[in-house]
């Protein structure tokens, strides 16, 4: 697979979630969205935190407090959990008008800051959901489009307008990046001489990856002439459910299909694409 540069991607982005979020009323921002204990209000801060922290991390060097005790990713997980926790619980407080106002402000600084990177420089953090301890920058980048673009989405979800950001444009970039998390998620299932995986993300467009066995390791493509020996068809509309645990398992597998052997195509409905 080789690189996918999104930086340019991340201003289009965020002009289509203010866009959208100008367009609330009252209502809609207490909306409950597919996150537990999150509103549409919750998530847009959310969303806000993330350009706050990338700029007065990485742009400013200032970090804050530092987390101590960080040794597995299960550890990270829970300290960012209460990260988010905390400064959602702040900011019910401020106004949904000012929330737009300070996600636009800070996601000018915070493309800015993004296509100043170089994308082959090593990343100050890894795509851990990948397996990588190191990452390059490349790859930092198209994990933050994800963030945003699965954010949005639950946003859109809880509006009836998710079908905006399935639209190749949009959702390509988002399954390419999450997909590169295949190789390591199968890392612990055995394979066999020839044994090739399709994965097949239909509904608006059709998008199809390969995962093969090479004696060793499994190795993602995007292209593959040879037959395989197992098929997964996952509608668009639940994919990204699926990666951000959004849906359960067994009602994820129950709208899909598998051809070929099971064995090899079921752990995909347990791929996680974020931080959780």
């Amino acid at each position: 697979m080789e690189p996918i540069f999104l930086a340019d991607h991340l201003a289009i982005i965020d002009q289509k979630l203010i866009e959208l979020l100008n367009g609330l009323n009252m209502e809609d921002w207490v909306k409950q969205s597919i996150a537990p204990r999150w509103t549409i209000k919750d998530i847009a801060v959310h969303l806000l935190d993330g350009n706050i922290r990338t700029l007065s991390m990485l742009r400013d060097n200032y970090y804050g407090e530092n987390p101590e005790n960080i040794y597995s990713y299960e550890a990270l997980v829970k300290y960012l959990n209460e990260l988010n926790a905390d400064w959602v619980k702040a900011m019910k407080r401020v106004s949904p008008k000012i929330i737009v106002e300070l996600l636009e402000s800070t996601g000018k600084q915070y493309c800015e800051y993004i296509n100043s990177l170089d994308p082959f420089e090593k990343s100050a953090f890894s795509v851990a959901w990948a397996g990588e301890e190191e990452s390059l920058n490349w790859f930092h980048i198209a994990r933050e489009y994800t963030e945003k673009w699965t954010h949005q989405q639950q946003i859109r979800l809880a509006l009836g307008k998710e079908n905006d950001l399935l639209e190749d444009k949009f959702h390509l970039p988002y399954l390419d990046t999450s997909m590169r998390a295949l190789p390591f998620h199968y890392r612990n299932i055995d394979g066999k001489d020839g044994d090739l995986i399709k994965f097949s993300i239909h509904g608006i467009s059709e998008k199809n990856w390969y995962l093969s066995w090479n004696g060793k390791q499994w190795i993602l493509s995007n292209v593959n002439t040879d037959e395989a020996n197992c098929e997964v068809k996952i509608k668009d509309e639940i994919a990204w459910k699926i990666f951000s645990k959004g849906i359960d398992k067994t009602t994820a597998i129950g709208q899909s299909e598998i051809i070929g052997e099971k064995r090899l195509g079921i752990n995909i409905f347990e791929l996680v694409a974020v931080m959780a």
